[in-house]
């Protein structure tokens, strides 16, 4: 169906890149790959061995000996060293650190490795915050999915609801806030579309449509 077998998708939080990649690969037979599971993977392992979120040496440390698997068991499944973490990682404290740890450069350099050699068979989406600028800057299609802060606060606002648990809109908006711009500020890969990326504005469309309007792009690739 398609001459693109690397597709590249990235933007904010609460932008849709997830359940947007998820429903594209599906369509195409292809392989989904959150890079984000993996640094909220890490940060969870982190918080689980009570380190400092600020210790980056221990941070780069951390990410070299951590055995981080997406996919390993079940289609989504997130593995830390064997231990399926799938819905542990959905949490307000490594929600609250997850930028923080994936800011470290050291980081940032061993889960590059790893989603590259992941890519490396080709028939793939992967979604993140660099994909198209950083890890695979050669990505035969290369999207950033647009979104306003204020819808970014309400679709993580109805999820954390949709879970069962409390949730604060203004709360919510001010730490989504604070994540982006530590995001689009930190000195290793920040958060930018890449120059030739496809930009779709997802507070018009939902889901449904973003993956229509890509599946269009991909037709003409």
């Amino acid at each position: 169906m398609s001459k693109a077998s690397v597709i590249a998708i990235d933007g904010p939080a609460a932008s849709g890149k997830s359940t947007v990649s998820s429903m594209l690969a599906e369509r195409l037979g292809y392989r989904f790959v959150d890079t984000g599971q993996m640094y909220r993977a890490l940060t969870w392992e982190a918080i689980r061995r009570g380190m400092d979120v600020n210790d980056e040496k221990s941070l780069t440390e951390l990410a070299k000996v951590t055995g981080i698997e997406i996919g390993a068991n079940s289609a989504g499944c997130v593995t830390v060293n064997g231990r399926d973490i799938t819905t542990e990682i959905q949490t307000d404290a490594v929600d609250r650190n997850v930028s923080p740890v994936s800011k470290v450069p050291g980081v940032r350099k061993v889960l590059v490795e790893k989603q590259r050699a992941i890519a490396k068979g080709g028939r793939i989406v992967m979604a993140g915050r660099d994909i198209g600028t950083n890890v695979l800057p050669n990505a035969e299609l290369k999207v950033y999915l647009d979104v306003s802060l204020e819808e970014q606060a309400r679709r993580r606002h109805y999820d954390v609801i949709q879970r069962g648990e409390e949730a604060d809109y203004d709360t919510i908006l001010a730490e989504l806030k604070r994540r982006d711009e530590i995001d689009s500020k930190r000195a290793a890969n920040p958060l930018r579309p890449a120059e030739d990326a496809v930009h779709i504005d997802t507070d018009r469309l939902n889901a449904e449509g973003v993956v229509s309007e890509i599946l269009r792009i991909v037709e003409r690739t």
